[in-house]
C-alpha cells in the first residue's frame, strides 16, 4: 500500500503575493509593483525622497465612472516642496506605468521614509559600466548588454 505523497514546501515566491497582496489592496494599490518598482517608475531623484503610501479612491455615485484617485506619498520634509512641484510629472509616470489614468492628484505626508537610504540613489558609475561592457563582447543584443553591464558595475561597487 502506497502512502500519499507528503506535500513539499511551497516556494516563497508563491506565498508572498498572497500575504502581501492583501495589505497592498487595503492601501488602495491594485498591485504591489507600484511600491516595489517605485524607483523605476518615477526615477532615482524623486524616489530618493519619497515613497508611495496608498491610493485614495472616491466612491462613484450609481451609474458614474470611477474618478482617478489621489496618490498619497510619504516625503522627506525638505524635499516636499520640490515633490509638490513635480506632481504632474509623477502622476503622468504612474499612470503610464499602470496603463490607465489611475491617479490625478498627489497628497503629501511629511515624515521620515521607512526604508532608510536607498543604495540605488547613488546611481551607476559610467566608467565601471563601460569597463564591464567591454568584457561582454559576445552579446549582440545592445539592450541586454547594457543591462548586464549596469548589473556588473552595481555588483562591483563597494
Amino acid at each position: 500500500m502506497n502512502k500519499p505523497a507528503r506535500p513539499f514546501a511551497k516556494p516563497l515566491r508563491d506565498l508572498v503575493p498572497k500575504i502581501v497582496g492583501e495589505t497592498f489592496t487595503r492601501q488602495g494599490f491594485a498591485s504591489a509593483e507600484l511600491v516595489t518598482r517605485w524607483t523605476e517608475i518615477v526615477g532615482v531623484e524623486i524616489a530618493a525622497h519619497s515613497e508611495p503610501m496608498k491610493i485614495q479612491w472616491t466612491r462613484p455615485a450609481d451609474g458614474e465612472e470611477r474618478e482617478p484617485g489621489t496618490l498619497v506619498l510619504r516625503v522627506q520634509g525638505p524635499a516636499a516642496i520640490e515633490i509638490q512641484h513635480l506632481g504632474d510629472v509623477i502622476c503622468e509616470r504612474v499612470n503610464r506605468f499602470l496603463g490607465w489614468r489611475a491617479v490625478a492628484r498627489l497628497a503629501l505626508r511629511q515624515a521620515p521614509l521607512r526604508r532608510g537610504e536607498r543604495k540605488a540613489a547613488r546611481g551607476f558609475d559610467p566608467a565601471a559600466t563601460t569597463e564591464v561592457a567591454q568584457t561582454l563582447s559576445d552579446i549582440r543584443d545592445d539592450d541586454l548588454k547594457n543591462a548586464l553591464a549596469r548589473l556588473g558595475a552595481a555588483i562591483k561597487r563597494p
